[in-house]
């Protein structure tokens, strides 16, 4: 009975909300397999998570401090030049979790995207849907660097299934590889409810600043021509929860995950970045949706045109966005349920070996 209190690491990634979110059913799965989640972050995905989990340690990493150009066209450079700041952050945090593994007695890792949250004293588990890295013309050597940092760890788990149809297409999917690579199913925070429709439109802000300030300044000006009601979720992580009604607009900056799933599924139609955590919720409630891609981000940029081609949803270029554009929607089929539930007492099996 002992093992099964072992204290694991989960570390996500602080770029947008999303890797936060999605480490959301893995922290409660573990509560309920009988492990003690110790939370590590930084900014507004720590934020996120000690207010989804107020009763559970929580540690601060440093910020990789990734910094977004206004112009998406720069988005490349802007990355390259971003490289040193993030390896000295994973340099610091390979210290800094050596020292909390013998500090608090981890037991296991589970790092989302955190390249430095990797120790060879404990079982480390990577999380990602990334195993093709996209970055243009250098995506080949984006990629072959990530398989080397994901090579060092004992399993990496891929949200997504390893069949056709699926949800990240060749981001999730190699040809070949050496990795040690399992497919988990999709991971949602929602669940489905059949609820009477409240809204019309749900805007669903997330990502990384200035992006993310941009595209929300950009849809309150558009908003008001929307003939319906809106929800408008802004997606900042602030100490206190502010609501704002303005003509047909309902304002959040923030709502927490139990207010967020009744929120969707009182929806009609979601407006949101085509981010892979937002796919997944998307898929886990069935949803049809809009997607703006973040500028200059080649992932989402894929991830739009891929769900577009596949008939789901259809998507435009940020600054090209205007509300009649939401009436394409009605062309496409949305988005249906994979069936597969995350067999968590196998996944965990890697934590309760001797």
């Amino acid at each position: 009975m002992e093992e099964r209190k072992k204290p694991i690491l989960i570390a996500p990634l602080n770029w947008g909300l999303g890797h936060a979110t999605r480490c959301i059913p893995i922290i409660r799965a573990l509560q309920l397999q009988g492990f003690t989640p110790i939370i590590a972050s930084d900014g507004m995905a720590l934020d996120l998570l000690r207010k989804e989990f107020p009763k559970l340690q929580t540690l601060e990493l440093p910020s990789y401090q990734i910094e977004y150009p206004k112009n998406g066209a720069f988005f490349k450079l802007k990355m390259i030049q971003n490289i040193p700041k993030m390896i000295r952050a994973i340099g610091e945090e390979k210290k800094i979790v050596s020292k909390w593994i013998d500090q608090y007695g981890i037991q296991g890792i589970i790092s989302d995207n955190r390249l430095g949250v990797f120790s060879k004293k404990v079982p480390s588990v990577y999380l990602t849907h990334q195993l093709n890295v996209l970055t243009g013309n250098t995506s080949k050597i984006s990629s072959r660097l990530h398989h080397s940092f994901i090579k060092k760890y004992a399993e990496c788990w891929i949200p997504d299934v390893n069949r056709i149809p699926n949800l990240s297409g060749r981001l999730g999917h190699l040809e070949k590889t050496k990795l040690k690579i399992k497919y988990i199913g999709p991971l949602s925070r929602l669940q489905k409810k059949v609820v009477p429709k409240k809204y019309d439109l749900l805007i669903m802000l997330t990502g990384p600043e200035p992006q993310r300030s941009i595209l929300e300044s950009k849809l309150q000006n558009e908003v008001s021509l929307f003939d319906g009601k809106v929800l408008f979720i802004k997606g900042i992580i602030e100490p206190e929860q502010k609501r704002t009604e303005i003509g047909n607009v309902t304002y959040y900056n923030f709502m927490n995950s139990s207010e967020i799933e009744q929120a969707f599924n009182e929806s009609e139609l979601v407006l949101c970045r085509s981010g892979y955590s937002s796919i997944m919720d998307l898929v886990c409630l069935e949803k049809k949706a809009f997607f703006i891609p973040t500028p200059g981000q080649f992932e989402q940029e894929y991830l739009a045109k891929k769900l577009k081609r596949n008939g789901m949803a259809p998507f435009v270029k940020q600054e090209k966005f205007t509300m009649e554009k939401l009436s394409e929607v009605q062309l496409y089929k949305g988005f249906k349920s994979i069936n597969t539930p995350v067999d968590w007492e196998n996944l965990f099996s890697v934590f309760r070996a001797d």
